[in-house]
């Protein structure tokens, strides 16, 4: 991987994170606990994958550290709390949402993960990733649903 596409590659991680300030803080807090709970379940399943093979990163941050941190920290988590933020309470609008944004990463943007290095798929092809980034999407969903039956948002 050459220095200008680790250098996208940490911008890709960095420059989500500058659209926050206009999320709002009423929405950061009622949904980045959501976020965070992905988040986690990410980094539970790239390890996962990891052993499995479905997908293989060249490319690591660093040693021991999960090579898609980039993508877990950046555009997903900053991306989840905005398609929350505009979808959460219309699910069907939200489902769609996710299967437009999913499939434009899984067969646009893993090209160009491919092509700079950073990431190829080994015993998962394109369709099972949808699939699995649909589970992902109704797993947030219920986190969010879930959450906020426990923990209710105090309007005032």
């Amino acid at each position: 991987m050459k220095k200008a596409d680790k250098t996208l590659i940490i911008f890709m991680a960095i420059l989500p994170w500058l659209s926050i300030s206009l999320l709002g803080r009423k929405t950061l807090k009622r949904f980045l606990p959501g976020g965070i709970f992905m988040s986690l379940y990410l980094i539970a399943e790239g390890r996962f994958a990891e052993k499995k093979k479905w997908w293989w990163f060249p490319y690591s941050v660093k040693p021991n550290v999960l090579a898609e941190l980039p993508l877990i920290l950046g555009p997903f988590l900053v991306g989840s709390l905005w398609i929350l933020k505009f979808t959460y309470g219309k699910f069907n609008l939200y489902l769609l949402v996710n299967i437009i944004i999913d499939s434009i990463f899984t067969f646009i943007g893993l090209n160009w993960l491919k092509k700079i290095g950073y990431v190829s798929l080994v015993r998962l092809n394109k369709f099972q990733l949808s699939l699995v980034f649909l589970i992902k999407s109704f797993v947030l969903y219920g986190f969010q649903v879930v959450y906020e039956k426990c923990f209710p948002q105090n309007e005032t």
